[in-house]
């Protein structure tokens, strides 16, 4: 018996750009209260290098996402949580430092010679960071964790990410004022290949919701809401528990698929449940295949004009039992007779 419904157009004539304008990217210019505040904030980073960082807000990491941006690169938003009854305010600083640990090392330089007594000396070079950031969150809630999300664009490989949020730092500093509350987080990414030629995918998003936008953001507004790729903005679930009530609501972007000679995939997903029993596991149900191909898709698709190859479904969870389960996305590229495989892991619970 095939179960869901499809709940996501498989491609609209407007494209889905994941933006790679991104201001860290770009000559930004600081306010003077940013610039104090990267400067105290490089300080905290320089004196907690090799020292246990300080989590007064209890921050947390809790997920990072992939998607192909423009120029080779990934884009990569993530989400960390922090605590708000800790903020003394409404609001935080956070600043996101993103450093390659896969660089090729630089050749050895030839010995410098001594520098006369006369001689100017020159400012120490800026560090070559792969990406930096900062910006200003409000909390609109005081009820925790209160998720806060960005994002950054890099080419793949590994990476240090590192997380700072702050009470931020007042324009005058009051006499006997208890130390601004900070948390320092660092996080090793991993960023995957979506430009190497081979079918791919993005990060297959479970989606509270997913919005549509009259219009692509600005790139102010896609700092503080980087999961708005281009009219339509992805909602995450918080975690991976569902009540009987609820939906389970997927998006995935397919990625290097061959295409015919109007320029036209020929692409199936299938979906497949499984109920994991033990040390094993148990095929549940399935839904219908999905067909992505010139038959299916609107006349005007086209991968030139910036469109992307999108799946989804939104499956009813009343009729699956309580426990743990398998989602298992089969895509096949039949024009290159190759498959991909993506695995989305989840609980059913009482409610």
């Amino acid at each position: 018996m095939a179960i869901g419904r499809r709940v996501v157009a498989l491609c609209s004539a407007a494209a889905l750009v994941c933006s790679g304008t991104l201001l860290a990217q770009q000559v930004k210019k600081l306010s003077d209260a940013q610039k104090r505040e990267v400067q105290e904030i490089v300080k905290i980073i320089d004196s907690t290098a090799a020292t246990t960082a300080p989590n007064d807000l209890s921050l947390t990491w809790t997920r990072e996402d992939f998607l192909k941006a423009q120029g080779n690169q990934e884009y990569v938003p993530f989400t960390v949580t922090i605590e708000p009854s800790k903020v003394s305010g409404n609001n935080v600083t956070i600043y996101w430092r993103v450093v390659a640990k896969t660089a090729a090392p630089a050749a050895a330089a030839a010995p410098a010679a001594p520098a006369r007594a006369d001689e100017d000396r020159k400012a120490p070079p800026k560090p070559d960071f792969a990406y930096e950031d900062i910006s200003t969150a409000a909390l609109a809630s005081k009820n925790g964790p209160v998720p806060i999300s960005r994002s950054f664009a890099v080419a793949a490989g590994t990476y240090e990410v590192i997380v700072v949020v702050k009470e931020p730092t007042p324009q005058k500093q009051q006499k006997n004022a208890p130390p601004l509350k900070t948390s320092v987080l660092r996080q090793n990414v991993e960023v995957p290949d979506l430009w190497n030629g081979e079918l791919n995918t993005s990060t297959v998003f479970l989606a509270q919701r997913i919005d549509p936008l009259p219009a692509p953001l600005t790139p102010q507004q896609q700092v503080e809401r980087p999961y708005a790729l281009g009219t339509m903005e992805i909602v995450p679930v918080a975690d991976t528990k569902f009540t009987k009530k609820s939906e389970l609501s997927t998006l995935v972007l397919i990625y290097n698929v061959k295409t015919d000679g109007t320029n036209k995939p020929d692409v199936t997903v299938e979906y497949n449940f499984y109920t994991k029993q033990g040390s094993g596991e148990k095929f549940f149900n399935k839904t219908n295949p999905q067909s992505l191909n010139a038959q299916t898709l609107p006349p005007q698709f086209d991968f030139a004009a910036g469109h992307q190859l999108q799946s989804g479904q939104a499956v009813p969870l009343a009729s699956f039992p309580e426990g743990d389960y398998r989602l298992e996305i089969k895509i096949t590229d039949k024009l290159a007779a190759k498959s991909v495989t993506r695995n989305v892991n989840f609980t059913v619970v009482a409610g």
